[in-house]
């Protein structure tokens, strides 16, 4: 029998064990969060001594972070659709002064890679994993239902931001977003995916894919703004943008300037809509008329010229569906280069904006210790303006090209004018992709992935001007970030396990331009198009041009290309034939990083996925909506889905005797919506089909002071059966009981008016829906609004 000292002993070590173990684990987590390991950091114990009376008690404030000594300033630029081979700096024929002055004193990479497509490459960027391992395989308007492409950021993927700031760091953030779910863009949220709630302190932007550079809708945080003048008083996002931003870097230095700053300057530009003013545009008059063709060799020459391509680089040649420049006719010649001289104007005005932030960073004390990144491009050239371009950009990705004829009246206007959403033909993304093949949308090949960078850090480099062949990918800059700060990547973040990242520090290559490089092995996935890197060759599979928007092409019968990259820089020289057994081994490496990156199912539909019923909806299901006066900037996915369905708008309003005129409701802008207003008393409804009808139902008598109920009726004659149906139906005026205008809505919009515009009750703002009051935008109503229905069939 056990001695009773024996068993008291054992229950006292039994029960003093969990405690050992729980302040052991206790001691392990306060010790890895003041390393680093678990953010936030937990504060340190306590250390003063408290008395009973202040008498002999001595204070221990919890200090805030502070970053490691010497820690540097960190600014990320990213520019939007910009391809390798349109930028001067990389020989491209738009001069960008600002980046050569970038690039001389610091280092051009010129094998760096993108996704291909802009969600996926900055979900990659921030977060240093592959874009399917953070949720992004696609851009969230194309969202599925499974981990790799639901566009839901997760908690164990965090952010660059996140780390820096909970490392010590001041962080913001200006321009295009586009990373938070379509369905969460709301001004009431849910804000968990916004940027000020992914590490972000500060954020000036849009989000969204798209924004038009003369009447964006804009968010200071998570609250709306919009701009506080018009394009006519010469309001311009891009100059805005970097006038907020340099306001900010002056006043985080001005009140705490032994703090480092990250900052994240991500423009619009220079995707479409190309904005930018005339003065900018005419500076390239006549420099293009040589065409696409000879635009594309003139590249290829300086490129070679300039040491950023091999000399022995070849062209690679024009795909066929891309008519060649001396085939078109002199108004197709004369419209197209005037669409690249508005686009060349666009890259110099950004260029130019970009240049005013880093000369405010440069002429801080410790201008020198700034670490800048510069993205030229989250993807090659856009090819969504079609084979002829366009006025409006929603309208070609709805499924409507455009023609020479509607675009040749308007060519003085293209660029300089808010009433347009312009975009170049695809013959002009083709040559901004030299030497490569493809463009944005084709991450299978380089002319969609391969995108200049330059990184400058006085402090620390010291090859200036020098050139590095190392290859790399976009998610190798959240890894260079922390190597240059001097921190390690957390294992956990606000309680959650971190997915370990995919990325590689690239400092290893600032002293040493013949430094082998570090990252072996990377696989490409948008669209269905794919591609797998390792080690100097790679496998890939070309998935269908990238204008065509609808429609699978189908995985039975994929074909696959070999390029040996040490000898081929532009992958202009197929050897799938002569090496099989490589190429074999390669599609087999995509197959398990495709396992291991969420990237099956692979999906190369379009607008089938745009219009996928089964994602997140605060609309879905319902077919009443009321809305009172004041509620604006109710972002399309979360609007009334009226598109080609019978409905009916009620309004209940009072009409003052000062106060009638004004919208009552708005949605979409100018390119694309539906308004119904008073003018002058008078009740109008206008409906907008992507700029190029506007079907107008007025009363013929205004409205009497007092109160009324205005009704639009509209009937839609034939359901929606596929893309590219647009046959709308009749639709009734109706106050107080009476019909008062009818007429037919010949064509309507089947899937989205625009990129950013919004549902807004009691005013329009951003562009307007109709041109008769937007000179008097937002146009206010003077009355009063009770309810606005909708009411759903």
């Amino acid at each position: 029998m056990m001695k009773k000292s024996t068993v008291s002993l054992f229950n006292f070590v039994y029960l003093l064990t969990p405690l050992v173990v729980a302040f052991s684990l206790a001691v392990n987590v306060q010790a890895a969060s003041r390393d680093g390991s678990v953010l936030p950091l937990s504060p340190p114990p306590f250390k003063g001594t408290i008395k009973k009376t202040f008498e002999g008690s001595i204070q221990d404030f919890p200090q805030p972070v502070k970053p490691p000594e010497g820690a540097p300033n960190i600014v990320v630029i990213l520019i939007d659709d910009l391809g390798f081979g349109q930028p001067g700096t990389f020989g491209g024929p738009v001069p960008t002064p600002k980046l050569d002055s970038l690039a001389a004193e610091g280092l051009r990479y010129n094998r760096f890679h993108t996704t291909a497509i802009c969600s996926p490459t900055r979900a990659a960027l921030l977060t240093g994993r592959n874009h399917h391992q953070a949720g992004f395989g696609t851009i969230t308007e194309l969202s599925t239902g499974y981990p790799g492409y639901n566009s839901v950021w997760p908690r164990s993927t965090a952010s660059i931001a996140e780390i820096l700031k909970d490392n010590g760091y001041s962080t913001a953030a200006w321009g295009k977003w586009h990373n938070t779910p379509d369905w969460e863009t709301t001004p009431i949220g849910p804000f968990e995916h916004w940027p000020t709630s992914l590490g972000f302190e500060y954020w000036y932007g849009f989000q969204g894919g798209e924004s038009s550079q003369w009447e964006p809708q804009l968010f200071r945080g998570t609250t709306p703004v919009e701009p506080q003048k018009r394009p006519e008083d010469g309001y311009n996002l891009n100059s805005d943008l970097a006038d907020d931003a340099i306001a900010w870097i002056k006043r985080q230095q001005a009140i705490s300037p032994d703090k480092p700053f990250f900052v994240y300057f991500a423009t619009g530009a220079v995707h479409a809509p190309l904005h930018v003013s005339r003065e900018w545009i005419d500076k390239f008059k006549g420099q293009f008329d040589q065409g696409w063709d000879k635009v594309r060799e003139e590249t290829l020459k300086r490129q070679k010229e300039l040491g950023v391509v091999p000399e022995n680089t070849d062209l690679t040649p024009r795909p066929s569906s891309i008519p060649p420049w001396n085939s078109l006719d002199a108004d197709a010649k004369r419209l197209y280069a005037r669409q690249q001289e508005v686009f060349a104007g666009f890259l110099a005005q950004t260029d130019y904006e970009i240049g005013r932030v880093i000369d405010a960073v440069h002429a801080l004390p410790d201008g020198d210790n700034t670490l800048i990144i510069y993205v030229a491009g989250d993807n090659g050239p856009s090819a969504e303006g079609s084979l002829t371009g366009t006025i409006n950009n929603l309208m070609t990705q709805n499924g409507i090209p455009d023609t020479v004829a509607n675009q040749l009246p308007h060519i003085d206007e293209i660029g300089s004018s808010p009433e347009f959403e312009n975009h170049y033909a695809v013959g002009w993304a083709w040559a901004g992709s030299s030497p490569f093949q493809w463009m944005k949308r084709v991450p299978s090949h380089f002319g969609g992935t391969r995108n200049g960078m330059v990184i400058s850090w006085p402090a620390q480099i010291h090859d200036g001007g020098g050139l590095r062949a190392q290859f790399h990918h976009v998610v190798d800059i959240a890894p260079t970030i922390m190597d240059a700060v001097g921190i390690k990547q957390p294992k956990v973040v606000k309680g959650t396990e971190q997915v370990p990242m995919a990325g590689v520090s690239m400092i290893y290559s600032f002293d040493n331009a013949d430094a082998p490089g570090q990252r072996h092995t990377q696989y490409f996935e948008v669209g269905g198009h794919r591609a797998v890197y390792q080690d100097g060759w790679i496998a890939a599979s070309f998935h269908g041009v990238p204008w065509q928007l609808s429609g699978s092409v189908g995985f039975a019968d994929s074909k696959w290309e070999l390029y040996n990259l040490e000898e081929d820089f532009s992958e202009a020289h197929n050897l799938a034939g002569q090496y099989p057994e490589k190429l074999a081994q390669l599609e087999k490496l995509f197959d398990k990083e495709a396992e291991i990156y969420n990237v099956y199912p692979l999906d190369d539909r379009f607008i089938e996925r745009a219009l996928n019923p089964e994602r997140p909806s605060f609309v879905r299901g319902r077919t009443q909506f009321d809305y009172g006066a004041g509620t604006v900037r109710i972002p399309e996915g979360n609007a009334p889905p009226i598109y080609q369905r019978s409905h009916t708008i009620t309004a209940d309003i009072e009409v003052l005797e000062d106060g009638n005129s004004g919208v009552i409701v708005a949605e979409g802008g100018s390119m694309g919506g539906y308004s119904l207003y008073l003018d002058n008393g008078v009740p109008v409804y206008e409906y907008n089909f992507f700029g190029q009808d506007h079907y107008r139902l007025a009363s013929m008598e205004p409205l009497a002071p007092g109160a009324h109920k205005v009704v639009v009726v509209y009937q839609q004659k034939t359901p929606f059966k596929r893309f590219r149906e647009f046959f709308g139906g009749p639709a009734r005026l109706i106050v107080d009981g009476v019909e008062v205008a009818q007429g037919e809505i010949e064509m309507v919009v089947p899937g989205r008016f625009s990129a950013t515009e919004t549902l807004d009750i009691g005013m329009d703002l951003g562009s307007t829906v109709s041109r008769g009051y937007a000179a008097k935008a937002p146009f206010a109503f003077g009355g009063k609004i009770d309810n606005v229905r909708f009411e759903l069939k």
